[in-house]
């Protein structure tokens, strides 16, 4: 049997701003997407397979081939979303000590995705969401596809540790998990000792952060053993992450 799983603490849709600005993050289920995009009728489920045949990360400096990946970005506010020409990612030393200071210039997100009708009201939501957390503003958007495979028998989410990102906020989504033990989600309080550790396995469900006041990460995923429910020869976890900054994008 795969050991047991933290359950992840849901916060009610009318509760996230206050649950954020009290403790710096809150998660949410799948539910709260679609209140968000106003889209029920929006088939999530068949958008798993844009997480298919995604692009190796060249970057990684562990020399691993266990992360895939896809970029966009765009700025929204209140009631626009527009995608931005295609640019490089950058994150300085101080936030990512490991792939820090370098620009990553990953394959652009496809059409198919971002070009969805529920996809700018998914960031516009999401921005007036920030806004009513802290203050309205223009928002720099940052959206990342991964993959995280275990077919090298380990795969890191995050190879750079606990860290920060050096935005505003970060919105995490869960889109699939298969065959796979481990990728526990856990946020530290990033001025203390206090933390919280859970696993996100609902489809959709996600998990919001005030970057400026916690710190996070997720453990590495393993294949299910060949005994176990469920097992594949090797297994994944697709995550969508959205980072919402003000006052630019950040560059070298």
């Amino acid at each position: 049997m795969p050991p047991a799983e933290f359950e992840p603490p849901i916060t009610a849709p009318s509760d996230i701003v206050e649950v954020v600005r009290r403790q710096g993050f809150a998660v949410a289920s799948s539910s709260f997407l679609h209140g968000l995009t106003g889209a029920p009728r929006v088939d999530f489920s068949a958008l798993a397979a844009e997480w298919d045949d995604m692009p190796l990360d060249p970057y990684l400096k562990d020399g691993g081939r266990y992360r895939r990946r896809r970029h966009a970005s765009f700025l929204v506010d209140e009631a626009s979303c527009q995608l931005v020409p295609h640019r490089a990612h950058f994150q300085p030393l101080q936030y990512n000590a490991l792939h820090g200071g370098m620009e990553r210039w990953f394959e652009p997100m496809r059409q198919t995705l971002i070009g969805q009708p529920f996809w700018s009201t998914l960031l516009t939501g999401l921005g007036r969401l920030c806004s009513d957390i802290t203050r309205p503003a223009p928002w720099y958007v940052e959206a990342h596809q991964f993959r995280i495979d275990t077919s090298e028998g380990i795969g890191r989410p995050t190879p750079e540790g606990a860290h920060r990102d050096g935005v505003d906020f970060v919105a995490l989504f869960l889109i699939e998990r298969q065959g796979i033990r481990g990728g526990e989600t856990r946020v530290f309080d990033a001025r203390g000792p206090q933390g919280i550790r859970f696993t996100l396995t609902e489809p959709w469900s996600f998990l919001l952060l005030d970057d400026e006041r916690v710190i996070h990460e997720s453990t590495p995923i393993q294949p299910l053993l060949g005994g176990e429910s469920g097992a594949l020869p090797y297994g994944h976890r697709d995550t969508l992450v959205l980072t919402y900054r003000r006052n630019g994008f950040q560059d070298r």
